[in-house]
């Protein structure tokens, strides 16, 4: 029986003739979980609302630890206050084992301070570059937030998905979000055009700063997106104002 013909019986037979679309939605994408479970509880209308709006909301992979589980993390993590705001979620799941935590927050350091022409600003446009390559939620939001937070131009952070055409942006910039799509890409895409570009307007020390930051936010993404980990409300409402024309939704991350 097709599960569609199997959740239309079991509702008939809870008395239920009308339903709204979204929770026989959620109700035949999760019939396998009723038909194990049918017997077992009383369900009715109300509960099979309610299951439907809570049972399957998804879950980050790990749940986070409190920010006061591990003190040196919480003493470094103090860093991310001036970036986002607070603490993003991700450090608190890494804190499990907080070798872990405590090397990412000083890998973040070093990878975000400027010893060259590479600005604050650039490098969080750098990582949303990549992030949205790789199609991360998580690490857009995070990314456009903290490029606001470090003083891009309005007019960048509002057009930062026409960075290649709009006048906000200059060449130079331009040659480093090309070199972020690029290097974010499978198979990877630098080329020695890439090259030639950015060498036109920045110099090897600089080329290492930005392939730190395309880099880190390259396990930020695969970190986040396999975690599920839930974005946090300062960071959706920097989605929403900066990216949410383009579609931006919290998916996962919810």
């Amino acid at each position: 029986m097709f599960a569609s013909q199997y959740v239309n019986k079991m509702l008939n037979k809870l008395g239920i003739h009308y339903i709204f679309d979204e929770i026989h939605s959620v109700f035949s994408k999760y019939y396998h979980y009723f038909i194990k479970n049918f017997n077992k509880y009383n369900f009715n209308s109300y509960y099979i609302y309610s299951i439907t709006k809570t049972q399957f909301k998804p879950m980050p992979l790990v749940t986070p630890l409190s920010a006061e589980h591990d003190e040196t993390t919480k003493e470094l993590a103090l860093f991310f206050n001036e970036t986002l705001g607070f603490c993003p979620n991700s450090v608190l799941t890494m804190q499990r084992r907080p070798d872990i935590s405590r090397a990412f927050i000083n890998l973040n350091k070093a990878v975000m301070a400027n010893q060259g022409r590479v600005t604050s600003a650039l490098k969080r446009m750098i990582a949303w570059v990549s992030s949205n390559a790789t199609g991360c939620r998580y690490c857009q939001a995070h990314a456009i937030r903290a490029a606001e937070r470090y003083g891009a131009e309005q007019e960048q952070l509002d057009n930062i998905w026409e960075y290649r055409t709009h006048d906000a942006f200059s060449d130079a910039e331009r040659a480093a979000l090309d070199f972020s799509l690029a290097a974010s890409q499978v198979p990877n895409a630098v080329d020695a055009k890439i090259k030639e570009e950015l060498y036109k307007y920045w110099d090897e020390g600089e080329i290492v700063e930005m392939l730190g930051v395309i880099s880190l936010f390259g396990y930020l993404n695969r970190w986040n997106d396999s975690m599920g980990t839930t974005l946090e409300e300062d960071a959706i409402d920097s989605g929403n104002q900066y990216l949410g024309k383009h579609g931006f939704e919290v998916g996962k991350h919810v």
